[in-house]
């Protein structure tokens, strides 16, 4: 290669300690050699670093073609459309396209196709496979088409170009070109990449197509397991808003087809009631205008979480648009929930937000002293009271939350001591599940870079899978 670096401290560190369990479960080739490439560092004795183009037979750019028109040919416009090599082309692009670009274009089964206009380094240098759900289709000229030649394996070099330490250097040889995240078949053809017998390419694919199918079953099921834990959540924290925590209070109608029955000592509210009279349920600035550095701090319906609600995750407006909103500013404590999109997301306000304010995506909810705020929380989290929303929500693409909905919502309110009971049994009882749900969590971020470590390990011969996988 012209231009090279060193691969990426954090990816090199995540390499090196998957890479000694790795060393652990499986043997090494008999002999290394230095390959001459940074990233590839040494290779079996027989394998060999050549450049790619001479081990393809097409390198070629898509076309996108002239309007959109209903009986055009189908044309992918990125690998973005494309997850882990499983093709999601939910809306298809049209293009009129001339009979000799219609010819060029048209993509074979095996075809890698190479996201090479980027804005973010996310897709840049990502490469897909060509299967039987997109074959004939045509692709834009933001990517470039990889044939390999007849003797070499397509989904071997599919495994090696979305291998960690291949998409650094992508990513690298992108910028450094022309500064703007861009790919061509000059660059692609002459990243040298590992040569080695056809009959070896395949058994690597075999290992690693059987190796992280398995990761991938074990991956959903602790993905089911997160489901079930989430669902025992949010059943718990709706049974303790709606019921109580003492079984054997009598109950009584709510009077809400939604609540259903409630201890007979509560009483039913509408959530505006809940809130006091100065300070209102309501939404905030309607045109934000774009991000400014040093401006006022704006919720989103996205930035809905405790995540998210930081001064430095928030984008900002300008002084001037946020002074018409001084009613709906924020303080410490404050309730927030995304009336767009995400709808139902409710979190606290942190103090440092004080005098931040919303967007019209996000309604604020102030409490009066008669209210612990904890509880109120976890009644708005609860089932039966988002049931209501939910049920009048907007909207087919992105659903809405009427305001005046939010504000009419019944809630079934208990005495402050009982608030004040509940919400502490809800923390102790959940922080039980949110650490599993932690721990499981971890135990995917885990799976996944033993599946990363094992697909660059195989693809670079820093393990000798040969005769593995029968």
């Amino acid at each position: 290669m012209a231009r090279r670096r060193p691969v990426a401290a954090e990816i090199r560190g995540q390499m090196t300690r998957a890479n000694a369990l790795l060393a652990r479960r499986h043997i090494q080739y008999p002999a290394y050699k230095d390959s001459g490439v940074e990233w590839l560092g040494k290779i079996p004795g027989h394998w060999e670093a050549k450049p790619f183009k001479a081990l393809l037979s097409r390198n070629d750019s898509g076309a996108w073609g002239e309007d959109a028109v209903a009986e055009g040919t189908i044309v992918l416009r990125s690998t973005e459309q494309a997850v882990d090599g499983r093709w999601r082309v939910e809306a298809p692009a049209r293009r009129h396209l001339t009979a000799r670009e219609a010819n060029q274009t048209r993509l074979e089964i095996g075809d890698l196709v190479v996201t090479k206009s980027s804005g973010s380094e996310l897709h840049i240098g990502k490469t897909s496979i060509v299967d039987k759900s997109v074959a004939g289709f045509g692709f834009s000229n933001f990517m470039q088409r990889l044939r390999v030649s007849r003797q070499n394996e397509p989904r071997y070099f599919w495994y090696l170009m979305n291998s960690p330490v291949a998409r650094e250097q992508l990513v690298f040889l992108s910028s450094t070109t022309t500064g703007l995240g861009n790919l061509n078949a000059s660059i692609l053809g002459a990243i040298r990449v590992p040569s080695m017998p056809s009959p070896e390419q395949r058994a690597i694919v075999a290992f690693l197509d059987n190796e992280t199918e398995k990761i991938e079953e074990l991956v959903a099921k602790k993905e089911r397991l997160i489901d079930l834990l989430q669902e025992r959540r949010a059943a718990l924290i709706t049974r303790a808003v709606t019921e109580g925590l003492d079984p054997n209070v009598p109950m009584k109608d709510s009077g809400v087809e939604w609540l259903g029955e409630i201890p007979a000592h509560w009483e039913v509210k509408r959530l505006w009631h809940l809130t006091p009279s100065d300070r209102r349920i309501m939404y905030g600035i309607v045109l934000p205008g774009p991000n400014v550095n040093d401006g006022v701090p704006i919720v989103k319906g996205g930035d809905v979480s405790p995540e998210r609600l930081r001064l430095d995750r928030l984008s900002r407006t300008t002084f001037e648009i946020e002074s018409d909103y001084v009613r709906s500013r924020l303080r410490g404590g404050d309730l927030v929930f995304a009336i767009r999109g995400s709808i139902g997301e409710v979190a606290v306000i942190p103090d440092e937000l004080e005098g931040a304010n919303l967007t019209q995506d996000a309604a604020r909810i102030a409490y009066t002293a008669a209210i612990h705020g904890p509880w109120l929380l976890q009644a708005l989290k609860s089932r039966r009271v988002f049931a209501q929303l939910e049920a009048g929500a907007l909207g087919a693409t992105i659903r809405g939350i009427n305001i005046r909905d939010l504000k009419r919502a019944s809630v079934p309110v208990p005495p402050r001591v009982e608030q004040e009971a509940i919400a502490a049994f809800i923390d102790w009882k959940t922080a039980t599940i949110d650490s599993l749900i932690s721990k499981v969590r971890d135990a995917i971020a885990c799976l996944g870079e033993l599946r990363t470590a094992l697909i660059s390990a195989a693809v670079t011969g820093k393990i000798d899978v040969r005769g593995v996988v029968a």
